[in-house]
């Protein structure tokens, strides 16, 4: 009888094992970005969760915290750094304090439009800086859409690089951001994307840049008159993971995580497509003036602000040239 007790016994602990085990393998994973949950990063994180949970039969299950309800960009990074904060998406520009050498990636005008950007960050290219992130402490997962970028003001059109000067405008918390529109004779003043509408609201600043879609989903339009099409920058977007829990994972599911983070860049950058056209249509709806800029003006202000860019970037001729190879691809 006592033999069997203790039988019982041991057959309950390991159960009790056992069961810590499989318990101890679940994992949520938490996913943060600034955007309105209409947006290519939201739709992109969607897709990510989606393939992730159902591929890890729940093991890893995953939650989204969109217009930064943990914090702006350059907060999620710092805390994903730490491990606080699972992943981000994010735009490339914040990056650069902790990995300079995406500053590159910031040059004005570097792409010529949407195509070649997206092109080029979802090859070899893209592979090439997303590696530059492990030794900081991040795990560079994919980039996902480029996003271009314009002018929107509440005080007149721009037509000329000449009506842009002394326009306060916000720009993106990136040294090489500041570099490029002091270069178009702005006054530009970094902040973090939750402050613009009250900026704006505010007339602390007398406009801002992005793309039209986030314009659009922010509801800009309500406190700008007019969007003003100088595309000068096609930002890379990309979803970035904390190294500490990118190594707590197995290998398979890193592999999973790889892979989902792959099908959303396609989400992305087909969400991105779509939105983009309907937006227009939006601004127009909103009795906002859409203005076609002398683009090819600003892109040659914009070289005046290139060498520097470069020179101060660790690698910066070396990726340059990585950069204009895969163009010309």
């Amino acid at each position: 009888m006592k033999l069997k007790t203790r039988y019982i016994a041991a057959a309950s602990a390991l159960l009790l094992v056992i069961g810590g085990a499989a318990q101890a393998q679940q994992m949520e994973l938490k996913i943060g970005h600034t955007l309105n949950p209409s947006s290519h990063y939201h739709k992109a994180a969607e897709k990510f969760k989606e393939v992730v949970e159902a591929r890890t039969n729940g093991d890893i299950t995953v939650s989204l915290f969109p217009q930064s309800q943990l914090g702006g960009e350059v907060k999620m990074l710092q805390s994903a750094r730490l491990g606080a904060v699972d992943l981000v998406v994010t735009s490339s520009a914040p990056l650069e304090n902790t990995v300079p050498e995406m500053a590159i990636l910031s040059l004005p005008y570097l792409f010529d439009n949407l195509d070649e950007a997206d092109k080029v960050l979802q090859g070899d290219a893209g592979r090439h800086f997303l590696d530059y992130m492990e030794p900081r402490g991040l795990v560079g997962l994919t980039f996902l859409s480029a996003i271009e970028r314009s002018v929107y003001t509440s005080k007149k059109p721009i037509k000329t690089v000449a009506d842009i000067g002394n326009l306060k405008l916000r720009v993106m918390q990136s040294p090489s951001y500041v570099a490029a529109y002091e270069a178009f004779g702005a006054q530009p003043t970094p902040m973090a994307y939750s402050e613009v509408y009250l900026a704006l609201q505010n007339g602390v600043v007398d406009g801002a840049e992005n793309s039209p879609d986030t314009f659009v989903m922010d509801r800009m339009t309500e406190v700008t008159k007019y969007l003003n099409m100088t595309k000068a920058h096609y930002m890379p977007s990309l979803m970035v993971m904390s190294k500490v829990r990118f190594d707590a994972l197995s290998d398979e599911q890193k592999a999973i995580v790889a892979d989902a983070a792959k099908e959303a860049a396609q989400a992305s950058i087909s969400t991105f497509r779509s939105t983009y056209t309907e937006s227009l249509d939006k601004v127009k709806e909103a009795n906002v003036e859409i203005v076609e800029t002398d683009r090819a003006e600003f892109a040659k202000a914009a070289q005046a602000v290139w060498p520097s860019i470069v020179a101060n970037t660790p690698d910066g001729e070396k990726n340059l040239k990585v950069i204009e190879d895969a163009k010309a691809k």
